[in-house]
């Protein structure tokens, strides 16, 4: 049989098989793998053992690997000559509180009819359940129509995603040679916000601080004190208030080491996509973008480092008024990072600066809240080609090469530990409500989806 004929085979099998691929993500979605609550520890090596034995079924040596946290589920098909390909997803979810939110229960998932079409309904059917069976269900029909699993892939399924992956950088560096493949697929992003299906190649990383500054040993009045005394809100919002300038950009000495401007092929394919910043900020009651001048809209959620805050208290906040002047004042902030940016770095920066602004008989606790490195892949890989054609072919529309303002440190993990790229595709959709009240994916996303994971299997075997 003709390869053209044999992938088209693969892809009916997967059409003719819909209902059950519905009814095995249903039943996986009903297991509450809540991985921070340890009330559902036995709940997520449930999920874990679920997916171990379907693996099996399809022929993958599968096994579950033990952490000081949650379980990995590891899994490999025959070795061959090909070039190896990892597949990442996790099968831990999100916390469903507030459960009066919910339409329904959260871990009784059921098919409903929306405006839009179809959508599955429960937690975890987007994040990220619903996408790693995605994989799984090519590779089922994959099987079922040439015979075998495509050689050289290697799988891992995490169980601690959704908690901070406290074990997996220990377990990636325990077993490097295991798992090293030519590159890694990670199904755990979404498509272009108009539906066009995307391969994100840049991850913004991460450097979180919590800032505790200290004055009086007591709150005090403001009447007796005030204009006196050492007021630590008006100290640390000064101080913060400076670390952007009136162009949006950062002030920290050192900052901008590191950044670096989009490459002629990513800036044509981001002018290509026709995002207007205006309409994206309408969504949520906003018009006029405030970061850097002089930059577009993409490139000031993507290609561009930032310094937030992102909470701040002190003081009396409850009901009627109070005139003090409070002891503390407490701030939580983060920054966006791009490029070769060095978080710690950053963070001595930031901290240095705090300091600088209190007076000597004032103090600051810091409080570390993560740290990673951005992430930016080598698109001149062919395989980020050969996975552009084929989904661009599935969906019927150009994909896109995008990049993501957030951070999925997994990707930065493989790069640093294992020496690999990573090809970031999603099915997820903008309204999917992950990590909120009545979660859902869409069919047609877990249908082509799975399709479209076929098709990259068929380029790059």
């Amino acid at each position: 049989m003709q390869e053209s004929a044999r992938i088209e085979e693969v892809l009916s099998t997967l059409d003719r098989g819909l209902p059950e691929a519905l009814d095995r993500l249903v039943e996986f979605l009903r297991i509450p793998s809540i991985s921070t609550d340890p009330a559902h520890k036995g709940d997520v090596r449930r999920a874990a053992e679920w997916l171990c034995a379907e693996l099996a079924g399809l022929g993958f040596e599968a096994s579950i690997r033990d952490t000081p946290g949650h379980p990995m589920v590891v899994a490999h098909s025959p070795k061959g000559e090909r070039r190896a390909l990892l597949f990442y997803g996790h099968y831990d979810v999100q916390p469903v509180d507030p459960l009066n939110l919910w339409d329904r229960p959260p871990f009784e998932p059921a098919i409903e009819d929306t405006p839009a079409g179809k959508v599955i309904r429960g937690r975890g059917a987007a994040d990220d359940k619903g996408q790693l069976m995605t994989f799984v269900e090519a590779f089922r029909a994959w099987k079922a129509v040439h015979g075998n699993l495509p050689t050289d892939l290697i799988l891992l399924f995490e169980g601690e995603e959704e908690s901070g992956s406290p074990s997996l950088r220990p377990f990636l560096h325990e077993n490097a040679e295991e798992l090293r493949a030519g590159i890694a697929m990670i199904c755990d992003t979404g498509m272009y916000s108009d539906g066009r299906p995307a391969i994100t190649t840049q991850l913004r990383g991460l450097c979180g601080e919590e800032i505790i500054v200290h004055a009086a040993d007591r709150d005090l009045h403001s009447g007796s004190f005030g204009g006196l005394a050492a007021n630590p809100i008006q100290l640390l919002v000064n101080a913060l208030a400076t670390i952007k300038d009136e162009t949006g950009s950062v002030t920290l000495p050192g900052f901008y080491d590191g950044v670096e401007d989009l490459s002629n092929e990513l800036r044509a394919d981001w002018e290509d996509l026709g995002f207007d910043a205006g309409d994206f900020l309408s969504r949520v009651g906003l018009k006029h973008p405030v970061g850097e001048q002089g930059r577009t809209g993409l490139e000031m959620v993507w290609n561009r480092p930032t310094f937030e805050i992102n909470g701040i208290s002190g003081g009396y906040t409850g009901e009627g008024f109070k005139t003090v002047l409070p002891a503390e004042a407490r701030a939580k902030v983060s920054f966006r990072l791009t490029g070769t940016q060095d978080p710690e770095k950053i963070r001595a920066a930031f901290r240095a600066h705090i300091r600088a602004a209190l007076p000597e008989d004032c103090s600051v606790e810091f409080h570390e809240h993560g740290g990673s490195p951005a992430s930016r892949m080598d698109i001149s890989d062919p395989a980020f080609a050969a996975a552009k054609e084929a989904l661009s072919e599935e969906w019927g529309r150009e994909a896109a090469y995008i990049g993501a303002g957030g951070s999925i440190p997994i990707a930065g993990d493989f790069k640093e530990i294992l020496g690999m790229d990573s090809m970031l595709i999603g099915f997820g959709r903008d309204d999917d409500r992950i990590h909120s009240p009545n979660e859902k994916y869409d069919l047609a996303s877990f249908a082509q989806g799975a399709r479209s994971w076929a098709r990259i299997l068929a380029a790059l075997s």
